[in-house]
């Protein structure tokens, strides 16, 4: 049964009721008294001594304890947090046949983001792929296609530029605690049973970057595995080849021999909302619905699934500040096709 902690006051209480009954003749209860002020003294010490013992034992429970405790607890379920990657891609360059371009050359962005060749060169036919990786790690390396590079230093029968002729993606942050500890519950609640459908939405979330990760069974057949994924805290949350690739490596180096594994390519259906007559009407409450609207895509979509209208109102209507307003689009339930997933597609102030 719980114990309850006793408040300040009561300790204060206690501890003059006990002087009373040992010491007959002092007044405890008296506040410029020397037993009074013993009394608060040590009242005021016992209290502090509970919430001590408090805070550590909140710290034995993942589920409570400080974001500091949490690699200890991860450690001991065998879950680590993710760390930092760099983004990864490719680069058209072009030049003189035969020209060579080193690994380690580095390439630079307009903004000043740097990446290094990883793997040298030779020109040929005028033009050669390169692969390259960001030098700092994190979302800063994330590039779309198209996007012009410059060398950092002059290269001999090189262009001085370079434009992705690929994504470069793959950049992720440190895991937010959040996440890592969300990870860490669901390994203690679903503990690994040697290739069913919550291990394998656990190997993909040990990829960095993944957020969320969905496992469909014979969904390419008899035999088969089907793992969908996002990226939320990406600018597009939908995967890119390169970061399919990096979580179907992952997950085959952990998946049973027995099972045939597709990582498929997830089709965003952006959902685009009207609201209309907001009340009150600020810039403050109309940040707080479309951050109620992105959480609510994080909870409720999935792939194939239905984002229904009731929930949609619901995010807009818990919005810090909302009074009242009217969802003019979408009027109703939103469903995908399979291997679509709803994707928050902004918002239009009517």
């Amino acid at each position: 049964m719980p114990v309850p902690r006793p408040t300040l006051p009561k300790l204060i209480e206690q501890l003059s009721s006990e002087m009373e009954s040992r010491l007959p003749g002092i007044l405890p209860r008296a506040r410029r008294s020397l037993a009074g002020v013993l009394v608060r003294v040590f009242s005021g010490g016992l209290d502090a001594l509970y919430k001590f013992l408090e805070r550590v034992f909140k710290q034995a429970w993942p589920d409570q304890c400080d974001e500091d405790e949490l690699p200890t607890h991860g450690a001991r379920w065998g879950v680590l947090q993710k760390t930092a990657a760099p983004a990864t891609g490719l680069l058209l360059i072009g030049g003189e046949n035969g020209a060579s371009l080193m690994a380690g050359s580095v390439f630079q962005r307009a903004d000043g983001v740097q990446f290094t060749v990883d793997v040298g060169v030779t020109i040929v036919g005028s033009s050669a792929t390169v692969a390259v990786t960001a030098d700092e790690v994190g979302q800063a390396g994330n590039t779309a296609v198209g996007v012009q590079f410059t060398l950092a230093s002059p290269v001999v029968g090189i262009n001085s530029t370079a434009v992705a002729s690929t994504e470069i993606s793959g950049g992720a942050e440190v895991e937010r605690p959040e996440l890592f500890r969300a990870r860490i519950l669901e390994r203690i609640r679903r503990p690994p049973h040697g290739g069913d459908n919550d291990d394998y939405v656990a190997w993909a979330k040990e990829v960095p970057g993944v957020t969320r990760a969905w496992c469909t069974p014979n969904g390419m057949g008899a035999g088969t595995v089907v793992v969908r994924f996002v990226r939320d805290d990406d600018e597009d949350p939908i995967p890119d080849a390169g970061e399919i690739e990096a979580v179907r490596a992952h997950i085959e180096a952990h998946r049973p021999v027995t099972a045939e594994l597709f990582v498929p390519l997830s089709v965003a259906k952006p959902v685009a909302y009207v609201i209309s007559d907001l009340q009150p009407d600020t810039a403050e409450i109309r940040a707080a619905i479309v951050a109620e609207l992105k959480d609510m895509h994080v909870r409720d979509a999935i792939p194939g699934g239905t984002l229904l209208v009731s929930h949609m109102r619901e995010a807009i209507s818990i919005a810090a500040g909302e009074n009242d307003h009217v969802l003019v689009s979408p009027a109703g339930n939103v469903t995908c096709l399979p291997g679509e997933l709803a994707t928050f597609g902004g918002v239009t102030w009517a």
